[in-house]
């Protein structure tokens, strides 16, 4: 995708992740430290679902073809 978003917050992510010489695991502490800090400051930290979404319904897509002459 060409967005002005992504490029901005790919260039955001690049910046970050070149401060730490691309180190996942500094990258991961770095993350998990501000997550810390910004919860202590009263931030809502949503947490991750441990269950997937489930799968969106598909039977519009089943009746759009149900129709459908070979």
């Amino acid at each position: 995708m060409a967005d002005s978003i992504i490029h901005e917050v790919r260039a955001i992510r690049e910046q970050h992740a070149e401060c730490f010489d691309f180190d996942l695991d500094r990258i991961y502490a770095d993350l998990q430290a501000r997550q810390i800090k910004h919860a202590a400051e009263g931030w809502t930290i949503i947490p991750t679902p441990v269950i997937a979404p489930a799968e969106p319904n598909s039977a519009l897509q089943r009746t759009r073809f149900a129709h459908r002459r070979i």
